[in-house]
């Protein structure tokens, strides 16, 4: 990941929860602090961007919906928003869960914008949060909480780390980690970009550091991304390979399965794109549906 891309995905990210915080109802995912670490002018300047992205999701559409505004609704409703919001909404409810069962440690590999540390000041009393990821997107978001003039809680630790190259066992444990705590490790929009293999050896990682009740919480490509007919997921995967990060990975349910247990995982629960409709976006009367050929896992340690 070069450093424009890192900050052009921070970016975009960042637009989608904070367009979903000030403009829709009802909310899948409130992250009312994502505007905090937007300028104005990067707000405008993204916003100008997917409104002119219309001409590749959907030229067609473009006399349909006649005003910007409509443009930008229908943009980031269908073709930005939904996962990252429903993602981290089930993230989330399933860490509080963890918390309550003992967990005292959060992994958030991949963290981006993330602003679970600022929004749950409460839960900070009970866990360490660990952001992990890497060194271009870890050093933007800390100028723009410095920026933003957040203070950043004692037990909340920056590990900058690449996940290709860099071992995330020496990394978490120089940062302060304790193998012998219950953790809970979430990794959002991460294995696309990731081989088989390399998500093979990431998992293998996060369990030679799990203590037993500890958790992790992804999301993943089912095994028709590549041939899906449905527009915007193959707008998804170009926009990844054109921005110099291709989709690698996609896995069928019993082939997930196999994996987690050979890394030393159980699956708990699993959501396929139907049942998190069903969860996170039934009754909607916008654009906002479950994005199609994603789900969600959680898996627990099986030791």
């Amino acid at each position: 990941m070069n450093n424009n891309q890192s900050s052009l995905t921070a970016l975009v990210s960042s637009f989608a929860r904070a367009y979903h915080s000030k403009n829709d109802q009802p909310k899948i995912f409130d992250d009312f602090l994502a505007c905090s670490l937007m300028t104005d002018e990067e707000y405008t300047q993204v916003q100008n961007y997917l409104i002119g992205g219309i001409e590749f999701f959907a030229p067609e559409k473009k006399n349909e919906l006649k005003s910007a505004e409509k443009i930008l609704e229908w943009v980031v409703q269908t073709q930005l928003a939904p996962t990252p919001l429903a993602r981290a909404r089930y993230a989330e409810d399933m860490l509080k869960n963890a918390i309550m069962l003992g967990t005292e440690q959060y992994v958030v590999l991949g963290a981006g914008m993330d602003t679970f540390a600022y929004r749950n000041t409460d839960l900070l009393s009970k866990i360490s949060v660990y952001e992990i990821d890497y060194p271009a997107s870890q050093n933007l978001k800390r100028q723009k909480i410095q920026d933003a003039k957040f203070v950043i809680p004692n037990n909340l630790f920056f590990v900058p780390l690449d996940f290709v190259k860099d071992n995330l066992c020496d990394a978490l444990i120089n940062a302060g980690f304790n193998k012998n705590k219950r953790t809970f490790f979430s990794l959002l929009g991460v294995s696309y970009y990731l081989s088989k293999e390399q998500l093979t050896n990431l998992f293998s990682f996060i369990y030679s550091l799990s203590s037993k009740g500890s958790s992790i919480v992804f999301d993943y490509a089912d095994e028709n991304l590549f041939s899906s007919t449905v527009k915007r997921v193959q707008n998804m995967i170009a926009m990844a390979k054109a921005g110099g990060e291709p989709m690698k990975a996609c896995f069928s349910f019993s082939e997930l399965e196999k994996l987690m247990e050979t890394c030393g995982f159980l699956i708990y629960e699993h959501l396929f794109s139907a049942d998190i409709q069903k969860r996170y976006f039934s009754n909607r009367i916008d654009y906002l549906r479950a994005f199609e050929h994603i789900c969600y896992t959680l898996a627990v340690v099986n030791k």
